[in-house]
C-alpha cells in the first residue's frame, strides 16, 4: 500500500490531529484500531526521518502520537514486542556495510512538561538515593558511534535502528572535528557517541549556494547534515561545513567514575565537547539550566531542541539500567516549537529557466503549521520595497497550502531600509533588467542557472521524460563543457559520458538510448519541453491539436500571434508570451539547433467524437496501460476537459499508481469521484469509446 493510499485510512501520517479524546471514552475495539493506527503512522514517520530524511511532520506531532501510544498500550494492556514503544527506531540504508553497535545507542525519554521531569527525578532518587547530574544541550544533528581502538579512528557507525547502524568512517574522516587518533593518555580502546551537526551560519551559506546554483536548498541543519553524512562520495562531505560534539562513553578499557570526569578527560584525547555543559546538585537547578538555555537558543550557532538530564554517577546509572528503548539515567526537557515568528538570516536569489530572479530569504529554522521551514519567498523587489524586509530583521512567517512559504510582514526591525536585488545575475554576472514587478538576468542560455534549468525541463516528466537527465546529471554535463545547449544532448558520446565521475557503461549506454528514442517525441511533449514561458503540457497539446505540426505552430507565433488567441486555455497575455519566445532570435537559433536532431510527430487535428462531452477530468499517479499524457488526449478527443488540478467542476479524478496526496484530498473535499484505472477504462467502454 502506497503513503498515499495509507493517508486515506490513517490520519496519524499527514497532518495528525493532537487533540485525542479521553482513554476512558474509547472502547476495547477503538483503542485497538487507534494503537493499530498508531503503530504503522509512527513505523512511517521513523522511516521517514531515520532512513529518508525527509520527514512529514514535526517533531512535536510525532511526540504526541508516540506518547498517545505508550498511554493506549498501557491503559488496554496492549504491549507487543513489534510495538515503536519496544525498539529503537531506524534502519541502516542499503549503500552502506552495516555494523553493530560496540554497546546499544539507546533512546532518550523526553517531555516538554516540567511535571514530567520532577517525576523522572523523583523515580530516580527513590531507587539510587540522591545524585548529582550533568546538564547538557539535546542537539539536533546525526548521533553516530566512533570508535577508537590503541588511539586511531577504528570506524564511525550511524545510529541506525540503536543496535546496528550503518559504516559511514569513510565520510566522518573527512571532517575536521573528528580526530584520526587520540591524543594524549587515552584508554586502549574507547568508544564515544557524538553528534554530527551542520552550524547554523554555515547552513545559511551552504543553502545560499545550492540556491544560486539552481539546486533545491535543505529544510533545516539536521536534513544537511543527515544528508550530508550518507554521501556515498567522501569528496562531497569533505566539501561541506559539518562538525561534531562528543558527549558520551558507551565503552572503554577504562572507564571513569562519573560522566563528568569523562567529559573533562575529552579534550585531553582531542574530542570537542560543547562548553554549556554544566554539573548540578538537583532537579531544580537542572530545570533553571534547560530555561536559561531556551532564553539563549537562537544565540547559539547549532540547534538544540532541548536539553539533556542525566544522572553523573556511573555507578548509579548501571543500578537504574535500561528498557528496550532509553537508558532509565537520562531524561531529554525539551523546548516548545518556534511558532511562525523568526529572523531572516540572508536573502539569496534563485535564477529560474527563464532567467527570472527570486529573492529566498533564509531563515532561522522555524516551526510553521507543524512543518519546519528555514526559507520563504520575498517573491519580487516590489513586494520586498512594500513590506521594507531587510537581512537581520524579525518576521512572521505563513504557508498557503503545500507551497513555499512567504514572508507576511516584519515584526520587528532590525536593519533599515530593505533588501535590494544586485545589479548583476549572482550566476553569471550578466545586468539584471525589470519588467514592471520583476527582474530578469539578460544572459540567456549563457546563464549557466538558465541553462541547466532548460535542460531538466526539457527532460522532466511535463517535457520529453528522458530518464538519466536530473538535476545532477545535468549539472555534471555543464560544469564538464559537454553541454552548453539542449541540442549538446544529441551530440554525446559514451566515450565522453564513461569518463565523467560517477558513470560507468550501463548508465551511458542507458543515457543514449533515452535520447535516440527521443528524437521522435510528440509534438504536444516537444511543445512542452521548450520551456516557453507560461505554456505546460496542457496548453502544448491545445497548440498541437490546433495546428498539427510544430512549423505551423511556431509560424502562427511568429507572424499571426492572434490566431493563437483561436486555442483553448491561450489569452492575450499567454499569445504576447508564446510570440516573444519565437521571435527572439537567440531561441530561434536554440531551437533551429535542436530541430537539426530531433523530429517531432506530426498531431491529430481531426475533431474526435463527443462521447465525454461536457466532463472533466484530472490524473493522477502513473498509469499501467497507457501514459498520462497519453491517457488526456484521449479523453479531450472525445470532448471532454483535462485539467492539472481538482476543483468543485471536476468530474472525475484518475488514481493510478502512486497518486499526488493533495489531489485525493482536493477529491475528497469537493465530493469528486475516484477512479482506479480499472474504473476508468470501464467508464470509456460504457461511453462506446474503443480502446483496442
Amino acid at each position: 500500500m502506497s503513503v498515499a493510499d495509507e493517508d486515506e485510512e490513517n490520519p496519524y501520517l499527514r497532518d495528525p490531529p493532537t487533540d485525542f479524546a479521553p482513554v476512558a471514552e474509547l472502547s476495547e475495539a477503538e483503542a485497538e484500531r487507534q494503537v493499530e493506527q498508531l503503530r504503522q503512522a509512527i513505523r512511517e514517520h521513523d522511516r521517514r526521518y531515520y532512513v529518508e530524511n525527509d520527514p512529514i511532520i514535526a517533531d512535536r506531532s510525532y511526540d504526541a502520537l508516540f506518547a498517545r501510544l505508550r498511554e493506549l498500550e498501557a491503559a488496554f494492556d496492549l504491549d507487543h514486542p513489534d510495538s515503536p514503544t519496544r525498539s529503537v527506531s531506524g534502519e541502516p540504508i542499503e549503500e552502506f556495510d552495516t555494523v553493530e553497535h560496540v554497546a546499544p545507542m539507546l533512546s532518550i525519554d523526553n517531555s516538554g512538561e516540567e511535571a514530567d521531569v520532577r517525576e523522572f527525578d523523583e523515580r530516580v532518587r527513590r531507587e539510587v538515593g540522591d545524585v548529582r547530574y550533568v546538564c547538557e544541550p539535546k542537539f539536533d544533528g546525526v548521533s553516530m558511534e566512533f570508535v577508537y581502538e590503541d588511539g586511531s579512528l577504528e570506524r564511525a557507525v550511524t545510529r541506525g535502528d540503536g543496535r546496528e547502524g550503518d559504516d559511514v568512517t569513510r565520510n566522518a574522516r573527512t571532517i575536521g572535528s573528528v580526530p584520526q587518533r587520540l591524543r594524549g593518555d587515552h584508554p586502549d580502546f574507547l568508544t564515544v557517541r557524538g553528534e554530527v551537526y551542520m552550524p547554523k551560519d554555515d547552513f545559511q551559506a551552504h543553502n545560499r549556494e545550492r540556491i544560486e546554483r539552481g539546486e533545491e536548498p535543505f529544510a533545516n541543519p539536521r536534513n544537511a547534515t543527515a544528508g550530508t553524512i550518507r554521501q556515498l562520495d567522501p569528496s562531497i562531505v569533505a566539501e561541506r561545513p559539518l562538525a561534531v560534539f562528543y558527549f558520551d562513553v558507551l565503552d572503554a578499557s577504562d572507564l571513569e567514575d562519573s560522566h563528568r570526569d569523562e567529559l573533562e578527560r575529552f579534550p585531553e584525547y582531542g574530542l570537542r565537547t560543547n562548553d554549556r555543559v554544566e554539573v548540578v546538585d538537583d532537579i531544580e537547578s537542572a530545570i533553571d539550566y534547560r530555561n536559561r538555555l531556551l532564553e539563549e537558543r537562537d544565540d547559539l550557532d547549532y540547534e538544540i531542541d532541548g536539553v539533556v538530564i542525566k544522572v553523573d554517577d556511573r555507578e548509579a546509572r548501571e543500578e537504574l539500567g535500561r528498557t528496550a528503548r532509553h537508558d532509565r539515567w537520562a531524561f531529554a526537557y525539551k523546548f516548545p516549537a518556534r511558532a511562525e515568528v523568526t529572523t531572516i538570516a540572508d536573502v539569496a536569489v534563485q535564477v529560474g529557466r527563464t532567467g527570472r530572479l527570486t529573492p529566498v530569504a533564509l531563515l532561522d529554522p522555524v516551526d510553521v503549521g507543524g512543518v519546519t521551514v528555514s526559507r520563504a519567498s520575498l517573491h519580487n523587489p516590489e513586494e520586498i520595497a512594500e513590506k521594507n524586509v531587510n537581512v537581520g530583521d524579525t518576521v512572521r512567517v505563513q504557508r498557503a497550502g503545500d507551497v513555499i512559504p512567504y514572508v507576511e510582514e516584519v515584526v520587528e526591525k532590525t536593519n533599515e531600509g530593505h533588501y535590494e536585488l544586485p545589479d548583476s545575475c549572482p550566476i553569471c554576472g550578466s545586468p539584471v533588467e525589470r519588467d514592471g514587478p520583476i527582474a530578469f538576468c539578460t544572459g540567456g542560455l549563457t546563464c549557466d542557472a538558465q541553462l541547466r534549468r532548460s535542460i531538466e525541463y526539457y527532460a522532466s516528466d511535463d517535457g520529453l521524460d528522458i530518464e538519466g537527465l536530473g538535476e545532477q546529471s545535468v549539472r555534471q554535463l555543464v560544469d564538464a563543457g559537454l553541454v552548453a545547449s539542449v541540442a549538446d544532448l544529441y551530440e554525446l558520446d559514451r566515450e565522453a559520458l564513461t569518463d565523467l565521475e560517477g558513470w560507468g557503461e550501463t548508465s551511458a549506454e542507458n543515457l543514449l538510448a533515452e535520447l535516440e528514442t527521443s528524437r521522435e517525441p510528440p509534438l504536444p511533449d516537444f511543445i512542452s519541453a521548450l520551456g516557453i514561458p507560461l505554456i505546460g503540457p496542457t496548453t502544448a497539446r491545445e497548440l498541437a491539436r490546433e495546428f498539427g505540426t510544430f512549423e505551423d505552430v511556431r509560424q502562427a507565433a511568429k507572424n499571426e500571434p492572434e490566431r493563437l488567441e483561436d486555442v483553448d486555455d491561450v489569452g492575450e497575455t499567454v499569445a504576447e508570451t508564446i510570440h516573444e519566445f519565437f521571435a527572439s532570435e537567440a531561441n530561434a537559433a536554440a531551437v533551429d539547433d535542436v530541430l537539426a536532431h530531433v523530429s517531432p510527430q506530426e498531431a491529430d487535428t481531426g475533431v474526435g467524437g463527443d462521447e465525454l462531452d461536457g466532463l472533466t477530468f484530472v490524473f493522477t499517479g502513473s498509469l499501467e496501460a497507457m501514459t498520462r499524457g497519453d491517457a488526456q488526449e484521449l479523453v479531450e478527443a472525445h470532448g471532454a476537459n483535462a485539467t492539472g488540478s481538482v476543483s468543485g467542476n471536476t468530474n472525475y479524478l484518475v488514481a493510478g499508481e502512486s497518486p499526488g496526496a493533495t489531489k485525493l484530498e482536493d477529491a475528497e473535499a469537493n465530493d469528486v469521484p475516484i477512479l482506479d484505472e480499472a474504473a476508468f477504462r470501464e467508464l470509456l467502454t460504457d461511453r462506446g469509446i474503443d480502446l483496442e
